[in-house]
């Protein structure tokens, strides 16, 4: 096994943390000595120890001159927990292989500096496109301020995400829709329009069979506080909260009765009498939110792209054909005048689900 073989180990194990560590990110360690694996760690909850000290915990006294494959730079900093830096110094860990640096702009690059002076042998970027992929939504917070955000929708091979008579039970299949909870589980925050809520009165938790899943935060686009205080979600045995997004002149009546109901409502900025999007990502950025997926309505999505606010798209299509021109487009309202201004799709990437198709792109070039 070389360098690469170790760090996809490594980006493995990191993997595990996925819907746990935010807004912290996924990290993952294995310790090598001799060719052989002595020691490996994630990290596996925020506050909890860093992959590297289970790792370097878990080999013990073979970590002295061994060497290290971790998936972020090794932080130099005194935070939820001492720096990881010191441990692998205290520890004897000869060589120190690093996926990609810390993209925090303040500590970047510190922690192996650190290390270097040392007299420790660092190694940088290897298997670094996996890394960043991994977290980047705790690269896209850390680096903007603003969550990373995936739009997502279901929808039939003619564009329509319901019928005329919105009925949308299902438009894809049982391993679509389980995937959808795996994403769901992975992100801080789930996001649609109170008409959503009103139609559906979905619980936007994640289900995941045989195994816990992280229920994220709901939030709703409500801008006059029309969502009904018996909705479903809060109700709910979760430990996800609701935050209720209005104008700032909704009804005070309304919010109490939301409050009341459980849910926290939030004030936020208004466009052309809609929430203002671009300003939302803003504040639910400084409320940890790291990632955030949308699931719509129509009418939501197509504000979402409109506003640019969107990073990654995952458009799941069903082999069924609706017909007519009265179903439930992906996206509602005006879009540009002509094609050179419509949203370009890079890195875009085809899967099967099943029956289903998956398609993953980024709205901006990585």
């Amino acid at each position: 096994m070389n360098d690469h073989d170790y760090m996809q180990f490594a980006l493995e194990l990191a993997e595990k943390g996925r819907g746990w560590t935010s807004p912290n990110p996924m990290v993952g360690a294995v310790v090598v000595k001799d060719g052989q694996i002595v020691g490996r760690g994630y990290h596996q909850r925020v506050g909890g120890p860093h992959a590297e000290v289970n790792a370097i915990d878990d080999a013990g006294e073979k970590a002295r001159g061994a060497t290290i494959y971790v998936t972020l730079e090794p932080c130099n900093h005194f935070g939820r927990t001492p720096p990881c830096t010191q441990k692998i110094i205290d520890a004897g860990i000869r060589r120190v292989v690093v996926a990609m640096v810390d993209p925090n702009p303040d500590v970047q690059g510190g922690g192996n500096a650190t290390l270097g002076a040392h007299g420790i042998d660092v190694t940088t970027g290897v298997c670094e496109k996996a890394a960043r992929t991994l977290n980047e939504g705790f690269i896209s917070w850390v680096t903007t301020g603003r969550p990373f955000v995936i739009a997502k929708c279901a929808a039939t091979m003619d564009g329509r995400i319901a019928t005329r008579t919105g009925d949308s039970r299902w438009v894809t299949g049982p391993s679509a829709r389980h995937l959808v909870h795996r994403i769901r589980h992975g992100v801080d925050g789930i996001m649609v329009g109170v008409e959503t809520v009103r139609k559906d009165d979905p619980s936007l938790t994640t289900r995941l069979e045989g195994e816990n899943g992280s229920d994220p935060t709901r939030i709703i686009l409500d801008t006059q506080l029309s969502m009904p205080p018996s909705a479903k979600m809060l109700r709910q045995d979760s430990n996800a909260s609701t935050w209720v997004i209005c104008g700032p002149d909704a009804p005070p009546d309304r919010r109490a009765v939301l409050e009341h109901a459980g849910a926290r409502v939030i004030t936020a900025p208004l466009k052309d009498d809609r929430i203002d999007l671009d300003a939302l990502m803003t504040l639910l950025g400084r409320m940890e939110i790291t990632s955030l997926l949308i699931e719509g309505g129509g009418t939501v999505l197509g504000a979402a792209f409109s506003a640019g606010v969107v990073d990654k798209i995952c458009f799941f299509y069903a082999p069924k054909i609706l017909g007519g021109d009265d179903g439930v487009p992906i996206c509602r309202g005006n879009g540009p005048a002509s094609m050179q201004q419509s949203l370009l799709v890079h890195d875009l990437s085809v899967s099967q689900i099943d029956t289903d198709v998956l398609l993953q792109g980024y709205l901006k070039p990585r």
